[in-house]
């Protein structure tokens, strides 16, 4: 398929995001991986890659996807989102020549993670919808050897491209950074309407394993009234047993002026999720055992006990059934 629109005075439009980019010859779009080649645009950083390492499959965050597994980790560089606050900004926002970056063919990420006895394969660090043909590559081959792979997305991309990535994945988190248009227009130059649709598309249309992230920043998106609706919000939309994660700010690229998020404001959020009827909500970017575990929806107990990233209990029988109920836990375990 072509995601890509010629124009006239030599102009071509890329279609992978909602930005449209249009690019003379040799420019690149504003993810800085796709290229204007004169007669096509192309994805220039194909096979270069960014961070490769071993993770807990905890700390992409998923709780409910092969818990205390291996997962090998990777991205390339550039990011289609504008966000003020990023915390990968290194990689995201640089403009580097991709060619000075380590290569690999996407079986030889495969063999890595064979290697490693890694059940899973995540795009991460930057979104993989830049670099979508790269991750599907490695995907279906992944497949081919019984390795899954996740996607950690900001999920802004148009329909044909979230079809290809999401469709060749086993599990996602999405960065749902708020819960208002003002806030992704101004801290990440992005639409929050698409990224809700495509949140839609996903869990409508996609056989992934989904789990939700909001990054909380005192002041700005953490306000009771604009947490309630994000969540009242999930709850219609993607259904109460889908989880979400709500991780504590550090200061970083533009955004060093923010103090770290007190806990006083993640608590809050934790409790108004859960009374909002979400099954499954979780603090990140702290050390909290209570509000990093998993409790049966309907007896309470402990099913996944966390410290950090490491599991300390695990109540879940084969069948992943609480041991003191036998309520399923929602998820797709070992």
């Amino acid at each position: 398929m072509q995601y890509y629109t010629k124009l006239d005075n030599n102009l071509i439009m890329c279609e992978v995001c909602p930005r449209k980019c249009r690019l003379q010859k040799g420019q690149r779009g504003f993810c800085h991986i796709r290229t204007n080649t004169g007669s096509k645009i192309e994805h220039d950083s194909y096979g270069h890659i960014t961070g490769l390492a071993v993770d807990p499959i905890e700390k992409k965050p998923l709780f409910h996807f092969y818990p205390s597994t291996a997962v090998l980790s990777f991205g390339t560089f550039g990011c289609n989102m504008g966000c003020r606050f990023c915390q990968n900004y290194i990689t995201t926002k640089t403009t580097t020549n991709p060619f000075k970056l380590p290569f690999a063919t996407p079986v030889d990420v495969v063999n890595a993670a064979i290697e490693n006895k890694c059940k899973s394969i995540a795009f991460t660090y930057n979104d993989p919808v830049i670099y979508f043909e790269f991750a599907t590559d490695v995907a279906r081959i992944a497949r081919e050897n019984d390795i899954r792979c996740v996607a950690v997305s900001a999920a802004y991309a148009e329909k044909s491209v979230i079809s290809a990535l999401f469709s060749n994945v086993d599990a996602a988190n999405i960065d749902l950074k708020s819960f208002s248009k003002n806030f992704y227009r101004k801290y990440c130059a992005a639409n929050i309407d698409i990224v809700l649709d495509n949140l839609i598309y996903i869990r409508n249309n996609m056989s992934v394993w989904l789990e939700i992230t909001t990054l909380l920043i005192d002041g700005e998106n953490d306000s009771p009234e604009e947490i309630k609706a994000l969540c009242e919000w999930i709850s219609r939309n993607l259904g109460n047993d889908t989880p979400i994660h709500f991780s504590a700010f550090h200061p970083a690229y533009k955004m060093l002026n923010k103090p770290i998020t007190i806990f006083k404001s993640l608590d809050r959020a934790y409790n108004i999720a859960k009374s909002v009827g979400l099954n499954y909500v979780y603090l990140g970017n702290i050390r909290n055992i209570s509000s990093s575990s998993t409790y049966c929806k309907k007896c309470g107990t402990i099913l996944i006990e966390r410290d950090s990233f490491s599991v300390t209990k695990y109540n879940l029988d084969e069948y992943a059934c609480c041991v003191n109920c036998g309520t399923k836990c929602d998820g797709i375990f070992i």
